[in-house]
């Protein structure tokens, strides 16, 4: 008679056929990662005394490139004119506009009164 015992084997740390190459990045592949994708960071500080509201200071920082920036629709530097030579020359050229105009219509007003001058006195 034969005997078809098995016996346990003690258990063997798995190691797979093909590991994974171990994962390196650098700063400069973060950076990369987050320029690229654009990251959100919110949040809001608020400080109360006795359920009386005190201050609030709402966070809202998206950090990413401009052109990550542009697809979400954000481009308001390209309108501050403090921050965009363009805009800062179209706020000028809206500027004299304005004034060009206020001129004008000050000159106009200023003739319509000469002549009802002239012809008050010539009457």
């Amino acid at each position: 008679m034969t005997s078809t015992r098995r016996t346990l084997q003690p258990l063997e740390a798995y190691e797979p056929l093909e590991p994974y190459p171990p994962r390196t990045a650098n700063l400069a592949d973060i950076l990369e990662r987050i320029l690229d994708k654009g990251v959100v960071i919110a949040g809001d500080i608020k400080i109360d005394l006795l359920d009386i509201e005190l201050l609030t200071i709402r966070v809202r920082l998206f950090i990413s490139s401009v052109d990550t920036a542009r697809k979400a629709g954000i481009d308001w530097w390209e309108t501050e004119p403090a921050l965009s030579s363009r805009a800062a020359r179209d706020a000028l050229y809206d500027e004299n506009k304005r004034l060009r105009e206020r001129l004008c219509e000050l000159e106009t007003t200023s003739d319509h009164r000469r002549d009802r001058h002239k012809e008050s006195e010539t009457a």
